[in-house]
């Protein structure tokens, strides 16, 4: 089957939420999607915008995505932080997460970034077997700290 990979457009972002939304049922965390599509237009493609996203297409359908943004190390400097890297359910097997990945470690080398960094789910060890066979550094030592929207505002209440 052929798909195209390119950079997302304002008009992918509906097709882009829905696989969003399927990622989110797959976690086991189908009501924990906030982000709307009012969102992922104005902050992808605005002013300023929040992020890059590339696609896979087949047949004018998105089939996967990658979704990035800039983030700066103390220790590297600048790197890239891959937030998702999505293929649809009934499109995997056929070498687009792969060409996905590739996109974005070629856009990281060509913005000269010193790291690609991204999270994956500890249970799902199809995607940590992918992540390694690409040479990624699986860190099982590290946690994922994290203030949600309510506890930054309990934070914020308690230092006024």
């Amino acid at each position: 089957m052929n798909y195209t990979i390119r950079k997302s457009v304002k008009s992918d972002m509906p097709q882009v939420l829905k696989l969003i939304n399927e990622l989110a049922e797959f976690e086991k965390e189908p009501d924990a999607v906030e982000v709307t599509l009012e969102d992922l237009e104005n902050d992808g493609f605005g002013k300023n915008p929040a992020f890059k996203c590339f696609v896979a297409e087949i047949d004018n359908k998105v089939e996967g995505i990658a979704l990035i943004y800039n983030r700066y190390s103390t220790w590297k400097g600048k790197i890239i932080h891959l937030e998702d890297l999505i293929v649809s359910k009934a499109k995997r097997g056929l070498g687009i997460g792969t060409a996905l990945l590739d996109e974005v470690v070629k856009y990281g080398h060509n913005q000269g970034v010193k790291r690609i960094n991204w999270e994956v789910i500890d249970w799902n060890e199809p995607a940590i077997k992918f992540y390694e066979s690409k040479g990624a550094n699986v860190m099982r030592d590290w946690d994922v700290v994290q203030l949600s929207e309510t506890a930054i505002q309990n934070y914020i209440s308690k230092l006024a």
